[in-house]
């Protein structure tokens, strides 16, 4: 039995919004693995790779980690500082994706 389900905005830099068809965002719902609380990123990249395949591989490597040239901002924080993959996704969150600053 899956766990709970949240919707995700995805807001996307313009130079990836071409694999979305020019927009500047997309909705997406996460579902929790079945014992877990919340949604996770990596559930929501998960469904983000079945509606738009051509923008998920751009987010993350063939390993599935979070591409290096890429940040994502949950709720306003990197994801990298809160678990990455793993971090969980509040109801309604917001995942900025724009390009790291190296």
């Amino acid at each position: 039995m899956a766990g709970p389900v949240t919707l995700v905005t995805f807001v996307v830099p313009p130079a990836l919004r071409r694999c979305i068809g020019d927009r500047a965002e997309v909705r997406v719902f996460a579902v929790a693995p079945s014992g877990e609380d919340v949604p996770t990123l990596g559930a929501a990249l998960d469904t983000l790779r079945r509606t738009h395949p051509s923008l998920e591989e751009r987010l993350r490597d063939e390993n599935g980690h979070i591409r290096r040239h890429i940040s994502m901002f949950v709720c306003g924080e990197n994801a990298r500082t809160l678990g990455g993959l793993s971090c969980g996704l509040p109801p309604g969150a917001e995942v900025y994706v724009m390009p790291s600053l190296v």
